[in-house]
């Protein structure tokens, strides 16, 4: 059996790998035009910034090493310009020596990736613009610091890599702007949880553009001028484009094989493409969302790994396993804080008309009592039906990854809130709290669903009745630090004493720092009587990230 797989990085490596350990007597021939095979392309950003300083640790293998370990025909610098599917055959051309030839097949993988956009920007052809999707892309941008000697970078786009990008250039001292278009920064997650990392980022000195496009770019005096419609110019020596990737479909759709509605190259539950000889893994293709069945695609390398995997396992021993799709679990390090999500951020649930509830809690990195405790903030969203758990975000500092990496297992396996209760989890002072975070998420989403606590989401206070009561029950010196405008002040250990002072014929709306105290007033206030009362997710915590952030963005765009 020969196999010809088009893409070595982590999909057709991965594919590669698999396949030769599953039959040591195949024909295996890989095709990546680039000059480089399975590097780690996440890894990029951090050798920009010289976290990473040696080169050759964003190799896993070299051509040379993956053909000597695996047995496997490696053609580096080497694309595939067409394929042939009646004749079974590709047809290639290296670019090194410029040869063109055709070579023969029995079963077919595409893993071509995405490529990144770059849109028809007047003067987007100027030096200085980089995408960063490559080891030769890393190459020049580092080189072009080096030699332009770059002291201001204007990054297009606040997606994971952009970010990255801009942490990096930051830690070479170069002064950092990025440009979004959207109200906030990574997509992903919602704005109460951007609205943190937002003001992190500035906190550390990076220009946000929010609500801001890119209109062009010029270039005087050997600098580059980008241009922000009618509103400011931003001086830059360098420029990176992230605003997004699509799918590299361009061979399968000459191919004729099908593409999805999402724009990718269609595959079967076996990633099995529109003929039965091809298949496909990676960036390039569109699979059912496990949570809406809906066709989507997804840019992360630890989904192309697995589906490399499956491909191999359906090719080598027949169609035996079926590929679940990916959730899209994803997480980023800015600065002193950790970003976590996974699955659909709630904006995405009411795009696609999909009924939730959500919960909103902060939580310990390890024990309060144990030193260098750190804050994380969750929030979820469920299912008012039977508390399936939709989505996940994390932030905060330590041990964000662990208790995403729990919640997106849950998530993944269509699990309930109710798991999340009783998850057990290693516990020590030095590393998590008896009752984890992610256990207190559980407890407070089943009493949002059991109907024991009522909520109100950070975003929707602005819109409540017009009679409302604001009662904040912290001590009186947090409140004299800062509270909502028009709140009255009756700490939780008074307000056993003081309820004639509160009306019942009035909807109450309770806050404290975080959540708690507030969740206990409102147990109390409900147990004397009060039937209208409601605790702010999140509490003032949350609420002052989310309102500081949207009343800058009115003031800017005004």
């Amino acid at each position: 059996m020969k196999y010809i797989i088009i893409g070595a990085v982590a999909g057709g490596a991965s594919t590669a790998a698999r396949l030769r350990r599953l039959d040591e007597h195949a024909e295996i021939v890989i095709f990546e035009k680039g000059k480089y095979i399975s590097y780690a392309n996440c890894g990029l950003p951090y050798y920009i910034g010289n976290v990473i300083k040696d080169r050759n640790k964003l190799f896993v293998q070299t051509a040379i090493s993956f053909s000597t370990r695996f047995n496997i025909d490696v053609r580096v610098s080497t694309e595939v310009i067409s394929v042939n599917r009646s004749g079974k055959t590709v047809t290639a051309i290296n670019h090194l020596s410029g040869e063109e030839y055709t070579e023969s097949y029995d079963k077919l993988v595409l893993s071509p990736g995405a490529v990144p956009i770059r849109p028809s920007l007047p003067g987007i052809q100027h030096e200085g613009i980089f995408t960063v999707r490559n080891v030769t892309d890393t190459d020049y941008i580092k080189e072009y610091i080096l030699d332009s000697k770059v002291k201001k970078a204007v990054v297009i786009g606040a997606g994971f890599i952009g970010l990255e990008m801009a942490e990096n250039f930051h830690a070479l001292g170069i002064e950092v702007s990025v440009v979004e278009m959207s109200n906030q920064i990574l997509a992903p997650v919602d704005l109460p949880i951007a609205a943190i990392a937002q003001k992190h980022l500035k906190g550390k000195g990076i220009r946000l553009y929010l609500n801001t496009a890119v209109t062009g770019f010029e270039k005087e005096d050997g600098r580059l001028k980008v241009q922000l419609g009618d509103k400011a110019v931003l001086d830059a020596d360098l420029v990176i484009l992230s605003i997004g990737v699509k799918p590299d479909t361009r061979l399968a759709e000459n191919a004729g094989l099908k593409l999805g509605q999402a724009k990718g190259i269609w595959v079967n539950e076996y990633l099995q493409t529109s003929d039965p000889d091809i298949y496909a893994v990676g960036d390039a293709i569109e699979f059912p969302n496990p949570l809406t069945g809906q066709p989507t695609v997804t840019y992360l390398a630890g989904p192309a790994n697995k589906q490399g995997r499956i491909c191999a396992n359906n090719l080598a021993l027949g169609n035996q396993q079926k590929y679940t799709g990916s959730i899209n679990t994803a997480i980023v390090k800015l600065f002193d804080l950790t970003i976590g999500a996974a699955g659909m951020a709630i904006k995405h649930l009411e795009r696609n008309n999909i009924p939730y509830l959500s919960a909103t809690i902060h939580g310990n990195s390890h024990a309060g009592y144990y030193p260098g405790a750190q804050l994380m903030t969750i929030q979820i969203a469920f299912s008012p039906e039977n508390g399936q758990l939709l989505s996940a975000q994390v932030i905060g500092g330590d041990g964000v990854d662990k208790r995403l990496d729990l919640l997106s297992s849950v998530i993944k396996n269509k699990g309930t809130i109710y798991e999340l209760t009783e998850i057990e989890q290693a516990y020590a002072p030095p590393f998590s709290s008896a009752k984890d975070p992610v256990n207190m998420a559980g407890f407070v989403a089943e009493n949002i669903l059991l109907g024991r606590l009522k909520v109100i989401d950070c975003s929707q206070l602005s819109s409540i009745e017009a009679n409302a009561v604001l009662v904040d029950v912290r001590n009186p010196s947090e409140f004299a630090g800062g509270t909502i405008e028009g709140a009255v002040n009756i700490p939780l250990d008074e307000i056993r004493n003081r309820l004639a002072e509160i009306p019942q014929d009035k909807p109450l709306y309770i806050f404290c720092q975080q959540g708690m105290r507030g969740y206990l007033a409102q147990r109390i206030l409900v147990q004397h009587g009060f039937d209208n009362v409601t605790n702010l997710s999140g509490g003032y915590l949350l609420w002052k990230a989310y309102h500081d952030e949207v009343s800058l963005q009115m003031e800017y765009l005004v």
